[in-house]
């Protein structure tokens, strides 16, 4: 799509980014007695090592979370300030009943959800901190064993749905032309992009959302579970039947 519009004449400037903080990454990283970042590394040059064989152009930017930490929990207070977020114990989680056109994206309403997960949870529950069954993690306080960073939040990590948008904020602005990723991102990583961004610009996050279909082997989903996948670099060697 990338060359299509180039050749259509439009100037594109392409971001790419790399989720870099990960549990699965960190237990990698203690099983080989290696740090986070040498096992991002090494992912990350396999990727484009096989992208590159493919004949796909690199992108003009690779962002990583690692490398835009201060600017998730500056998007997070802004959040809080703003009254759309709060925290508990350590943790800060965004109040989805205050964004109105919440899972606008998907087509799922804040009722249709509630109602298909069977009612509510209550807050009082000692093991649920959040206010409300839908509402998602912004930070996460810092747990033994677990990465953390130091901020004026408090010792913890990012969520995964701030990482985004505090990237798409940094390289690329308030607002951007086409955001593209799987279909099976539309909910709920999508419209919570949307939510915490949303908010705070009063303008769309993206002009088009782009989603590309699964993968199927015998009309099942390629996964890792399963064990019904090969990959591209076993393609390309000819390694597989």
């Amino acid at each position: 799509m990338r060359r299509y519009l180039q050749w259509r004449g439009y100037q594109v400037h392409y971001v790419q980014n790399f989720t870099d903080i990960d549990d699965k990454i960190l237990n990698r990283a203690k099983t080989e007695g290696s740090s986070m970042q040498a096992i991002a590394d090494r992912y990350i040059a396999a990727y484009l090592e096989d992208i590159r064989r493919l004949n796909i152009l690199d992108a003009d930017e690779y962002p990583r979370v690692t490398e835009h930490i201060p600017a998730i929990y500056q998007l997070i207070q802004a959040l809080e300030d703003k009254g759309y977020a709060y925290a508990v114990d350590g943790d800060v989680y965004y109040n989805v009943r205050q964004f109105a056109e919440y899972g606008k994206l998907s087509g799922r309403q804040l009722e249709q959800m509630q109602a298909r997960a069977g009612g509510r949870v209550d807050p009082n529950d000692s093991e649920f901190k959040k206010h409300y069954p839908f509402d998602f993690a912004l930070w996460k306080a810092a747990k033994p064993g677990k990465l953390a960073w130091e901020s004026l939040l408090g010792k913890g990590r990012p969520g995964w749905h701030i990482e985004c948008s505090a990237m798409i904020r940094a390289r690329l602005g308030e607002a951007i032309d086409i955001h593209g990723d799987g279909g099976d991102l539309v909910f709920p990583h999508h419209k919570n992009e949307i939510a915490q961004s949303e908010v705070l610009t009063g303008q769309p996050l993206a002009n088009y959302w782009l989603h590309n279909g699964m993968v199927t082997v015998n009309g099942e989903k390629i996964s890792k579970s399963l064990g019904n996948f090969t990959t591209i670099r076993s393609l390309l060697d000819g390694k597989t039947h």
